[in-house]
């Protein structure tokens, strides 16, 4: 039999991620300014604790534009929850002012108008800003059809053979995209993270339970039951 090509892999497993989990529908995440900050909190954290931060920042500032004027001690106070406030207080308020600098105002919404890969370069002019970051808020702000690359996605594609081994995820990002079709990247951004967090785990990952397992070099000594496809 041919040996299957990356993308051909990459539409597999997208297909039976769908029959395990659904496909997601978009939805915006509210503003593009919404979407950077709750990304920069949701780094090293779990969605938990990042939405609490980010619930918290926007119900003590009411605006965008007070934070980027509030002492770093009351921001810090704010985001304790999500952790690692001491660094992410003063780069929030950094990106915020920088932004206003910028435009006049916090606001990046005139970033819908722009194509991804300009749209990209700008959000990583900022200290803090990578490229997961940055198609986060591409994506879940206004739908643009990139694939941000998470710690979840980079384990699972390397599990499956998409990526090689020693692939940095600042590559992963230029390789993993061309494999999907744009109009699949947020249901395949979404599916793969579910699936790392409740399957294919970090550690001890649930191969007998995976429905890639016959996919995975990593799981092919217990091959899930009906993975079909």
């Amino acid at each position: 039999m041919a040996r299957q090509t990356p993308r051909r892999r990459a539409k597999r497993v997208l297909t039976r991620l769908e029959r395990r989990y659904g496909r997601p529908v978009w939805r915006p995440r509210g503003s593009a300014v919404d979407v950077l900050v709750g990304t920069i909190l949701s780094q090293n954290t779990s969605a938990a604790n990042s939405a609490a931060g980010l619930r918290q920042l926007k119900r003590s500032f009411r605006s965008w534009d007070r934070l980027a004027d509030a002492p770093v001690s009351r921001i810090e106070k704010c985001i304790r929850v999500s952790g690692l406030s001491r660094i992410r207080a003063p780069r929030i308020r950094r990106i915020l002012r920088g932004l206003r600098g910028d435009r006049g105002e916090v606001d990046l919404e005139f970033l819908a108008r722009w194509r991804p890969q300009r749209a990209a370069e700008y959000l990583m002019r900022f200290d803090g800003v990578g490229p997961k970051t940055a198609l986060c808020v591409l994506m879940f702000a206004f739908g643009m059809r990139v694939l941000p690359v998470d710690t979840h996605i980079y384990r699972v594609a390397g599990r499956l053979g998409l990526l090689a081994a020693r692939c940095s995820i600042e590559k992963a990002h230029l390789l993993l995209a061309p494999l999907v079709a744009p109009r699949d990247r947020y249901a395949m951004h979404l599916l793969v993270i579910a699936h790392g967090r409740q399957i294919c785990r970090a550690r001890a990952p649930l191969c007998g339970r995976c429905v890639l397992a016959d996919l995975c070099h990593c799981g092919r000594q217990k091959p899930a039951r009906s993975a079909g496809a």
